[in-house]
């Protein structure tokens, strides 16, 4: 369909697809000659006051030469954009290059003008703002840096989608007619805007497949069983509050009704809007389903069918077609060959899945891409919540299966701000685009937990992945750092999100430890020092202790600031059954409501009905809180005398809303592990709520506008390229980075020259790249005081290693002595921009020892960062050595980070080694590779993945 422009080829990567504000999807590409019919029937479904404002006079139609003129672009000079639903037009802008004069021009004029016209009928869904995002990505890729609008004053609409957009403008007024100009150049705000339009998009897109007001299950057989069958009976017997349809084109005429539910041939004969249809067809079905959805205006998908792209490249291939398909129409994907979704909320009450058990209302949003491991989790959560009203159970389910289109990305936007969802459990195969996923979870975790199990770094079949060149610890590290509570399987997902959803967050790592089993005490109290908390002495209450004597002891223990968390471990007693487990529960839950605010965990062993005992309610409204049991005198509780003064509480607390449940872990590993989890977390939010900065003193140092153009002289020499040894130091010494000299040394008189103009003493060094780096292995000479020395070491290296030519080596000053470190900065597909730091030399590289974060990094990343490698005590005074300038080391990161982030032409980064001495430090090796950047980077417009 596509034409040649006049000047250009057609420039297939502007087309994407765009979530709008109302959920719904939109194509953008750009307009060309064949679109001539589709403008003019576009033209006239826009009323006359909206042609009136794009024209500022009456306009009822467009002439032959408008048509050419709207159609017929060079792509660099005059460019057009469309917004399209189901391959028709629905909006359009365009830009034209004007010269100072306000003229027509050519580069290097950097001025455009823009004009948008909106059909009516989609005015108010964001359509001109995402196209105002798409026009100013394709400007800049142009060398457009600056538009320009005439808007006439009562176009209201069309001025608040320029001033709304956050770039830097300005505003003028003459001849009746507003004129607005503005950079492009992404600004922190413009930035702030596009990412709250993205998340309000896309959350309303999954809010309207969870909530829909009538289903229609697209597949249901006839006889009993199968996958339709199944589910519509689900759905049936949750009790959806919304209206429910049965659609099977081998229906007979006559049949109207199927177990009681309307029963249609085709989606196109239900009265009636339909919100969502779950798709139970054969794969090669699925595309007429589709249509009928798309005309009858379906809003969303939930399709089950097998067939895609889990079975090779045939099914790949119709999965790409399926998704098109569904977003010519503005409808979502959850799926192909997904579990289904549920919604527990009483307002929906939505079992459209094949969960063999509907999971019970509660704050969990749970997410799995397999189906196998979403009925796994959906079970345990159940089992370990049973008897529960509230907080144990789940708000929302989502099992994607091979998220050809609604991914975990999207499912996270929309329970970032949904009220009915306070933690959130992700078991995630693979990640599409860890950037994007990062950016998500920093905002998400900084509300509520997230949890995540992620898979092995192999994505299923199915999975459309961006390649990354990171290993897969360093992408979970990156996780980490963004607030996501990694977890390994999906055992401690539950364990952990259960916690996270039934107490409070713990506020520091120390853990009082209470029971009435020495032995189990002891196991909890080295699960805590191996995972980095700090236990006290466990409190014995010996196994004679009956329920109030836990109560009172908890109580006291919760009541004492010296504990951050409390774990009670319990055995059973001979002979008291379940209802030693009620009264043992009540007594534990009733001293954690008298002194709210802190954790408490219990580690039970063979007690079957403690855990259901403790999660139990049998209402949510505030419960009154008995007092404190009365101890028998002949009670053998010498312990207790080993707690500190403080009298447990007697006043109840405030009335909460939902009352407390205390989780129970049959291991203490498991409860440890947990608590340790929320311990980390806990810390991140409180640091989260104070980001750093990159300080103002590093630009004293920087020359931005010269590292630019250095690097725009560079690229025009290929498309990648290493610096060479001078254009390195001079690309890194304009962002202050200062790299000690090295000279060539062809011969041992080219090396007795090279050390006369360095000045003795020197090192001699081996650059081959089986040499590089490596002291250890004898291609490095140092401190050589004078010629004999430097001529001796010379012919040493050359006897052991080879020739000069096989050796390249080269002469360098002495630096101080000190620490040396690693420095790299890479740009990878996936994750983006990523700094990493770590110690020089073989062991550092055997153990993995580098630690990393994305970048922009601020002065509070650069420090933890220098600090969250295993060797760091070796930069801190480590058996009496003397500490080295960290504040040095930190700021070179800081450096670094900032030369990348300003730069995307710099692709990779790497300065080995820095030796960091007490004072100071010196690179005395660094490389620099350049490449062009990418057409979109997450600086561009919004846009859902391609297919």
């Amino acid at each position: 369909m596509q034409s040649a422009s006049d000047r250009h080829e057609y420039p297939a990567h502007w087309e994407a697809d765009v979530v709008l504000r109302d959920g719904g999807t939109a194509r953008i590409r750009p307009i060309t000659v064949d679109d001539a019919d589709r403008l003019v029937s576009f033209y006239e479904q826009v009323s006359d006051e909206s042609k009136y404002y794009r024209f500022f006079a009456p306009y009822p139609r467009l002439s032959a030469k408008d048509v050419h003129r709207f159609t017929h672009h060079d792509f660099v000079d005059r460019v057009g954009l469309a917004a399209t639903v189901g391959g028709e037009f629905i909006a359009t802008v365009r830009y034209d290059r004007i010269g100072a004069e306000g003229m027509p021009a050519s580069a290097p004029a950097d001025e455009a003008e823009v004009a948008f016209l909106v059909q009516d009928a989609h005015q108010g869904r964001g359509v001109a703002s995402a196209l105002l995002e798409h026009i100013g990505a394709v400007a800049r890729e142009r060398g457009i840096r600056r538009f320009a609008a005439e808007v006439l004053p009562a176009n209201v609409k069309m001025i608040k989608v320029f001033t709304d957009a956050g770039y830097t403008q300005k505003r003028s007024f003459e001849d009746g007619v507003v004129r607005l100009e503005f950079d492009l150049e992404p600004t922190d705000r413009s930035l702030a805007v596009q990412y709250a339009r993205e998340q309000r998009a896309e959350s309303r897109s999954v809010q309207r497949l969870l909530t829909p007001g009538s289903v229609a299950v697209v597949g249901v057989g006839r006889a009993p069983g199968g996958v339709g069958r199944s589910v519509l009976g689900n759905i049936r017997d949750y009790g959806f509050k919304g209206r429910l349809h049965a659609v099977n084109k081998a229906f007979p005429d006559e049949q109207k009704e199927l177990d009681g539910i309307p029963a249609h041939r085709s989606v196109r004969d239900i009265d009636g809007p339909v919100d969502l249809a779950v798709v139970a067809v054969p794969a090669e079905h699925v595309p007429e389903v589709v249509a009928q959805c798309g005309a009858h205006g379906v809003q969303g998908l939930v399709v089950l069918s097998a067939g895609y792209a889990e079975r090779g490249p045939d099914g790949r291939e119709r999965q790409r077609e399926l998704v098109r398909h569904a977003r010519a129409y503005g409808m979502r994907i959850i799926g192909p060959n997904a579990f289904g979704i549920i919604n527990t909320s009483p307002e929906v009450r939505l079992n459209a899945s094949l969960a063999p058990e509907a999971p019970r209302p509660g704050r969990i949003g749970l997410f799995a891409q397999s189906g196998a491991i979403g009925i796994a989790l959906l079970s345990r959560l159940h089992r370990r919540g049973a008897g529960v009203t509230g907080e144990t159970g789940v708000s929302t389910f989502v099992s994607s299966g091979n998220r050809a289109d609604v991914s975990g990305n999207d499912v996270l936007q929309y329970w970032y701000d949904d009220p009915h969802t306070d933690v959130v459990l992700m078991y995630l195969e693979s990640i599409g685009n860890p950037r994007k996923f990062t950016r998500l979870a920093r905002r998400t975790a900084a509300a509520k937990p997230l949890v995540v199990v992620q898979g092995a770094g192999t994505a299923p079949q199915g999975h459309a992945v961006r390649a990354t060149r990171l290993p897969h610890t360093t992408v979970s590290a990156l996780l980490r750092q963004a607030g996501v509570i990694r977890v390994d399987t999906i055992t401690e997902l539950v364990d952990t999100g259960l916690l996270l959803a039934r107490q409070p967050l713990p506020t520091g790592p120390k853990v009082a430890i209470l029971g009435n089993s020495e032995s189990l005490s002891l196991l909890t109290y080295d699960a805590c020092v191996a995972e980095g908390l700090r236990p006290s002495t466990p409190l014995d209450l010996t196994t004679a202790a009956a329920p109030e004597d836990f109560h009172v002891a908890l109580a006291r223990v919760l009541a004492d600031d010296a504990y951050d968390a409390v774990i009670v471990t319990a055995i059973p007693a001979v002979g008291e059954g379940s209802a030693g487990d009620a009264a043992l529960a009540e007594a534990l839950r009733s001293a954690a409501e008298q002194v709210p605010g802190k954790p408490v965990l219990v580690v039970h062993v063979e007690l079957g009905g403690l855990a259901e005992a403790l999660s139990a309610a049998t209402s949510t409204a505030p419960q009154a809180v008995p007092g404190p049991p009365t101890i028998r005198a002949d009670h053998p509780f010498r312990a207790l005398d080993r707690l500190r003064a403080t009298p447990a509480p007697t006043e109840p607390p405030a009335a909460e809303t939902r009352e407390r449940l205390i989780p129970a872990y049959p291991a203490a590993e498991r409860a440890v592990r947990a608590l340790a989890d929320a311990v980390q977390y806990a810390q991140w939010r409180r640091e989260a709520a104070e980001p750093g900065k990159v300080p103002e003193s590093l630009d004293a140092a920087i020359d931005e506008k010269g590292a630019a153009a250095l690097i725009d002289g560079l690229l025009t020499r290929g498309q990648g390229l290493t610096l060479g040894s001078e254009e390195t130091c001079e690309l890194l010494g304009m962002y202050g980075i200062q790299v000690h000299r090295a000279l060539p040394a062809t011969t041992a008189d080219a090396a007795v020259q090279a050390a006369a103009t360095l000045g003795y003493p020197v090192a001699l060094k081996a650059t081959a790249p089986h040499l590089r780096h490596r002291a250890d292995l004898g291609g490095v000479r140092l401190d050589l005081a004078d010629e004999e020395q430097l001529r001796r070491a010379y012919a040493e290296l050359t006897e052991l290693f080879g020739t000069p030519e096989e050796l390249r080596p080269v002469v360098q000053g002495m630096a101080p002595r000190g620490v040396d470190t690693v420095i790299r900065a890479v740009i990878d597909p996936a994750a983006g921009a990523v700094l990493s730091f770590g110690l020089a030399g073989a062991a550092s590289q055997l153990l993995d020892d580098t630690a990393h974060r994305l970048i922009p990094v601020t002065d509070r990343e650069a420090a933890t960062l220098v600090r969250s490698i295993r060797t760091a005590p070796l930069l801190f005074g480590w058996r009496g050595s003397t500490p080295v300038d960290t504040p040095a080391l930190e700021e070179l990161l800081l450096r670094v980070s900032r030369l990348v982030d300003d730069h995307p032409e710099v692709v990779a980064v790497t300065l080995e080694p820095v030796v960091v001495a007490p004072r100071g430090l010196s690179v005395l090796g660094a490389s620099v590779r350049l490449a062009p950047p990418p057409a979109r980077d997450d600086l561009g417009p919004r846009t859902l993945p391609a297919y």
